[in-house]
């Protein structure tokens, strides 16, 4: 059964889906590694939340493993990439309805080992990740 692939991007289109749908603002919380491309200015703890509404994204691609879109922070264009695997969360903001994925550091760190294959990269932080709940 280790075949089968993870249901979160699926859970995440869906979700972002229904925001749409019924008029709410899809945000997504992202924990923040070397391996997320967002503007690290916006970044605390380790954590950024995302706009992922049609108005405020251009490009997105909800993908299997990565979420990408350019989106503007301080009238200034920047692409966005996310590694599936580095979802937090993702809610409606007007209610806070949505759903909080388990994040597994262990996990990251595989990644990690990846990237050290494919490319030099830097060494990835070493703090710990927190979570928040968001209501």
């Amino acid at each position: 059964m280790s075949d089968i692939p993870s249901n979160k991007p699926y859970l995440i289109r869906a979700l972002h889906q229904w925001c749409t749908d019924f008029g709410f603002t899809p945000f997504m919380a992202v924990f923040v590694d070397s391996r997320v491309e967002v503007p690290m200015e916006f970044v605390k703890n380790n954590e950024i939340v995302l706009n992922l509404s049609l108005e405020a994204c251009h490009q997105l691609a909800l993908e299997n493993d990565w979420i990408s879109f350019q989106a503007r922070f301080g009238g200034v264009p920047r692409k966005i990439m996310v590694p599936v695997t580095h979802v937090l969360a993702i809610y409606a903001k007007e209610n806070g309805q949505g759903m909080s994925f388990p994040f597994d550091p262990a996990q990251v760190k595989d990644l990690h080992v990846a990237d050290k294959m494919d490319a030099p990269s830097e060494k990835p932080k070493t703090a710990r990740p927190s979570l928040t709940i968001v209501k």
